[in-house]
Order: C-alpha cells, then sequence, then structure tokens
C-alpha cells in the first residue's frame, strides 16, 4: 500500500518561500499522478497543483505564478515550491496519488486514492 509523507511545512513571513516535498518510502512514484492540496481552517480543501507521470503540471488560479511543482530525476520526491507566500497561503498541505503510468495529464480534482498526513504551513508577519 503507497503511503504518501510530506515534509518542508513551517513558519514564514509574507513574500517568503518554502519547498514542501512528499515521498513514499520504499516506492518510487515515477507512475504516479500527484497532487497537492490544501485545507485551511474552516474552509474545505481545496486543489493546489498536479503533476503527471509525465511530468505536466496544472495549478489552481490562486497560486499560479507562485508555486510549482517538480518531480527529482529518480522519480522518488515531488516537490512544491511556493513562493511569494501570502497569509491566505496558510493551511495544511498534503500530497496525494493515483496510479497512473498511461496518462500525460492530471486532475486538480480529488479523485485520488492515496492521501499523506499533511504538513502545516503559516504565513504571518
Amino acid at each position: 500500500q503507497l503511503q504518501l509523507v510530506e515534509s518542508g511545512g513551517g513558519l514564514v513571513q509574507p513574500g517568503g518561500s518554502l519547498r514542501l516535498s512528499c515521498k513514499a518510502p520504499g516506492f518510487t512514484l515515477t507512475s504516479y499522478a500527484i497532487a497537492w492540496f490544501r485545507q485551511a481552517p474552516g474552509k474545505e480543501r481545496e486543489a493546489v497543483s498536479c503533476i503527471s507521470v509525465s511530468r505536466g503540471t496544472d495549478y489552481a488560479e490562486a497560486v499560479k505564478g507562485r508555486f510549482r511543482t517538480v518531480r527529482d530525476a529518480a522519480g522518488n520526491t515531488v516537490y512544491l515550491q511556493m513562493n511569494d507566500l501570502k497569509p491566505e497561503d496558510t493551511a495544511v498541505y498534503y500530497c496525494s496519488g493515483n496510479w497512473n503510468p498511461r496518462s500525460p495529464i492530471c486532475t486538480l480534482q480529488p479523485n485520488y486514492n492515496y492521501w499523506g498526513q499533511g504538513t502545516q504551513v503559516t504565513v504571518t508577519s
């Protein structure tokens, strides 16, 4: 069973940057579409970004131009690079995955079978 583990969250000032990591101990993620979601207190979970097995990406409007999702060369880790962070980016961030070795695209719909436990990102001055 694939288990996803996020790391890299923390406290940052507005305008700062963080890089989140998503790994699956004992697995490579090369055949999995991976997506990032977030949930702020009192709000519903929302999509942030996704990356397909062929490295195609998609982003929510709220983060376009500021966030970037990439895979490392070995295929073991998916990163969410977050720049120019804003207080409204404060949330628990989750990575999620689906076995999808043939699709060149990914989805921002929460139709993912595997989910991590989340990592807290707090943006405040």
